[in-house]
């Protein structure tokens, strides 16, 4: 797999049927081990190693529907009143992020109104503070630590 812009993890990896998997602690199954995955599994360990991030506030592939359209969050990190905090969007390392990975992160938060937007591929990292009251957003350098207070 393709090196990453983030710290190395130890990952259960497998082969399965001549295609390998990659054990997912949130969903805790093997899951295909896509390019796309590949930068899922290094997010949400960087969360929960780097962050702190409870793995009981983050949900993978969480479903939800817009304009009668079912879609899926890459990550959900959910704040302890149950309300979504964080959305994060992660493409493959040879995928580059574009205004349209933006919009369709922006088209989630329409709906779910996460304080913080992320949109990676592993190699290039942007982040946002959304700021409702103006309708604007800030750009972050990083995600900021858990707080359970938020």
């Amino acid at each position: 797999m393709h090196p990453l812009n983030l710290p190395t993890y130890k990952f259960k990896i497998k082969s399965n049927e001549n295609k390998y998997v990659i054990f997912d602690i949130v969903r805790k199954k093997y899951v295909s081990l896509t390019p796309e995955e590949w930068v899922r599994q290094h997010i949400i360990h960087f969360l929960i190693e780097e962050k702190n991030y409870p793995i009981s506030l983050i949900a993978v592939e969480k479903q939800l529907t817009i304009n009668n359209l079912t879609k899926r969050t890459d990550i959900l990190i959910f704040n302890t009143k149950g309300l979504p905090y964080i959305i994060v969007e992660c493409k493959a390392a040879t995928i580059p992020i574009t205004q349209s990975t933006f919009d369709q992160i922006a088209r989630y938060n329409l709906k779910l109104n996460a304080n913080i937007l992320m949109v990676t591929n592993g190699l290039e990292h942007f982040l946002c503070k959304m700021d409702f009251k103006n309708e604007a957003y800030v750009f972050l350098e990083t995600i900021p630590k858990y707080n359970p207070h938020l």
